[in-house]
């Protein structure tokens, strides 16, 4: 059996096909997500999957698990993880999602849900999971079924419902799928809105044969940037592997941080449900607060991770929420993330004004951030320590460990330092008033961390 203490993550199931997931792995697990989902009154499991060669096996190996306790299992094929998502919550049922995201071709994984698309995570079933395939599940009586539904047409018109592009600019938009799963999603959703689409590597191919379907990586978004600017194009936009994340790019090739696609979509979100609460985890800009309360919203800061995003959003009611990671969940979409959602509410605003991509946000843009710094450590929690001393006792200091720690200096500066669950890193991201202060602050850092 695989070693499932290697696999199982705090928000997903995930590790290297052959070596850490295979086949009958994938049946116990879908035999143990059947047990689970039973005891909430589920009869059936929406089950898709990503363009990787290793997917379509897997899914059909847990649909295998499923219907042997009885359970019914709906097959959506090919599928973005928001997709998944949104037939989780239109057909009102659990959801399985094959795929590794950004991962390299080795790797496979499965996002699962509860109906309605909400998450199930390590503290939220995950756990009950594992141990259940570790004991060995029983035989279940069988007799499932599994039925096939198209629903990228259904999903693509949900999508555009909520957001409203106005048809008097057509822009043009450069879209890098990486190879992933925005290239069989954008073309259904953006076909029929005022926008010409430049195409980049919509082609379907599990082993990224051009570059990582990452974008969170500056180095996978340079093919975009440059093309955007060849194209004189308005925007330019990449997806990653599961095309659950979009980033921007704007008409100059500049990245935009998807703090300040937070921001935006936030007051735009606010219009429309005025004094409502806004997630944003707490490595998303001082500004993405800042912005809501100033548009009469209630910032609310969380830990990182899609798991604690959408619960906090449930239990505040929030309408909208958005990560540093350019994860952007919406109410109006089961308190899900939505790349392709977010990259409409983008286009949107852009369209409803004369000004490029560059000039609208400028004004969400107040400071200068280093992006995410990993740093390779012995001892994670010692380097923390010695973090936290060095600076806790400066006048004027504030610490607080909602997640890793986060130091505010006097100044209005601040950085995190947490420890990857996965691997020996330590992540550090500083923001501050100008790139020069995040330098400082960010070597000043680093020098504890590594010495």
């Amino acid at each position: 059996m695989a070693d499932l203490s290697a696999i199982v993550k705090a928000y997903d199931i995930r590790g290297v096909v052959g070596d850490q997931l295979d086949a009958p792995t994938v049946r116990d697990i879908g035999a143990a997500m059947a047990s689970l989902v039973r005891s909430d009154g589920a009869s059936a499991v929406v089950v898709g999957h990503d363009m990787r060669s290793s997917s379509p096996e897997l899914a059909a190996a847990f649909a295998d698990g499923v219907t042997g306790q009885g359970l019914d299992v709906v097959s959506i094929g090919l599928a973005s993880t928001d997709m998944l998502y949104f037939a989780s919550g239109t057909l009102g049922l659990p959801g399985a999602m094959f795929t590794a995201s950004h991962n390299p071709a080795k790797y496979n994984g499965i996002k699962l849900c509860r109906a309605g698309a909400v998450p199930i995570g390590q503290d939220t079933g995950l756990t009950e999971i594992r141990e259940a395939v570790e004991a060995g599940v029983p035989a279940g009586p069988g007799g499932g079924t599994v039925t096939e539904r198209d629903l990228l047409t259904g999903y693509a018109e949900y999508l555009r419902g909520l957001v409203d592009l106005p048809a008097g600019r057509r822009l043009r938009v450069v879209v890098d799928a990486g190879n992933g799963m925005g290239g069989y999603t954008v073309p259904p959703v953006l076909g029929q809105l005022p926008v010409d689409v430049v195409p980049m590597y919509f082609e379907l191919d599990g082993t990224f044969p051009n570059h990582e379907a990452n974008p969170l990586d500056p180095a996978n978004l340079v093919d975009l940037q440059k093309r955007v600017v060849e194209e004189g194009a308005d925007i330019g936009l990449a997806f990653d592997g599961d095309a659950d994340r979009c980033f921007v790019v704007d008409e100059l090739g500049g990245p935009v941080s998807p703090s300040a696609i937070t921001a935006l979509v936030a007051v735009r979100e606010l219009a429309k449900a005025p004094g409502s609460a806004v997630i944003h985890n707490l490595i998303t800009s001082q500004a993405v607060p800042e912005i809501v309360t100033e548009h009469g919203g209630r910032p609310v800061r969380t830990r990182v991770g899609h798991s604690f995003i959408k619960q906090t959003m449930a239990e505040t009611g929030a309408v909208f929420g958005g990560e540093h990671s350019a994860h952007y969940y919406f109410r109006e979409f089961w308190n899900a993330d939505s790349g392709m959602l977010a990259a409409l509410h983008v286009l949107a605003a852009l369209a409803e004004q004369e000004g490029p991509i560059s000039q609208l946000m400028s004004g969400y843009e107040r400071y200068a951030a280093s992006g995410e710094v990993n740093s390779t450590v012995a001892d994670q929690a010692g380097r923390i320590a010695a973090i936290k001393q060095r600076y806790g006792s400066r006048d004027g200091v504030e610490l607080d460990e909602l997640d890793g720690l986060t130091v505010r200096l006097p100044d209005g500066s601040w950085f995190n330092l947490r420890a990857s669950n996965t691997e020996p890193l330590l992540r550090l991201n500083v923001e501050a008033a100008d790139a020069a202060a995040v330098a400082v602050l960010r070597d000043e850092v680093l020098a504890v961390i590594r010495a």
